[in-house]
């Protein structure tokens, strides 16, 4: 996996990067089995009524099926190929079953085509394969990790992320997570052994406005270059930089301002992401 350079050729060419997927299967087209028409709702919900902003637009796509409970338990796995998915930032891979069966998983950092995979507790501690925690060596880097038994992968999912496994105490396993939190969770839980794929993803400059629009995100305009009547920080002969903190169009505050409200899990956090 690289980062391709462009030549300068216009101004907004000249900061312009992107990926060489040298690390895809060539000519390989997604399997058609495994994909689901996608709507776009333009941020809208039900009733038409805009309830996330700043989008729209962006190029078609469709979405790939992906596997994230692994429970194919002690059937072994060839990759066939791996693709490119314009639904997420990793990239996945397809892996043919013993028994025939095709599916999408998430494509650890150096899996390549022809590799064996498995589902197992007795698998060997390599990228790919996936077991409970309770089976995995401390030290481990893990993704792909659930945070319900059975429910499937919802953690270190990103491209480039992934989770170390601390310590083992009782029924749970401590975790640090990407963003420096430290977290418990249960041993029986299903994660994959390795590294998400696309490490270099977040040195990609994306160099024009125009590809943010391809992605479709639109425009995102500040509070304080709209009216009074769009937004509290509105208004005023040229910039104003007092009277209240930053604060979204309704007022909420928007700079450190802590929105976790599930108190039923707080017990499971043991350090918060930047807590020295």
């Amino acid at each position: 996996m690289g980062i391709k350079q462009y030549k300068p050729t216009s101004p907004a060419r000249r900061y312009y990067t992107g990926y060489d997927f040298k690390e895809l299967t060539k000519g390989k087209k997604p399997e058609r089995s495994l994909l689901e028409h996608q709507a776009r709702t333009g941020g809208r919900n039900t009733h038409g009524r805009i309830t996330s902003r700043f989008r729209g637009g962006g190029h078609k796509q469709r979405y790939r099926i992906i596997d994230w409970r692994r429970d194919k338990i002690g059937v072994p796995a060839t990759v066939s190929s791996v693709e490119y998915d314009p639904n997420r930032t990793a990239r996945i891979a397809l892996v043919t079953y013993a028994d025939g069966e095709k599916r999408y998983i998430l494509c650890p950092d150096g899996l390549t085509v022809g590799d064996k995979i498995i589902a197992s507790r007795n698998a060997d501690i390599k990228p790919g394969n996936s077991m409970p925690l309770r089976y995995i060596p401390l030290g481990t880097t893990v993704h792909n990790i659930e945070m319900r038994k059975g429910k499937g992968a919802q953690l270190v999912r990103s491209a480039g992320s992934g989770a170390v496994l601390m310590a083992k105490d009782g029924d749970y396993a401590q975790i640090r997570m990407p963003s420096g939190e430290v977290r418990k969770i249960h041993q029986d839980c299903q994660s994959t052994v390795g590294q998400v794929s696309n490490i270099d993803h977040a040195n990609v400059s994306l160099g024009k406005a125009g590809r943010v629009r391809w992605m479709g995100k639109r425009p995102h305009n500040r509070g304080v270059t709209m009216n009074p009547v769009d937004h509290p920080m509105g208004g005023g002969e040229g910039r104003t930089s007092g009277g209240r903190h930053p604060c979204s169009p309704w007022g909420q505050l928007s700079k450190g301002q802590k929105t976790r409200n599930n108190k039923r899990t707080d017990s499971m956090i043991i350090k918060r992401r930047g807590q020295k």
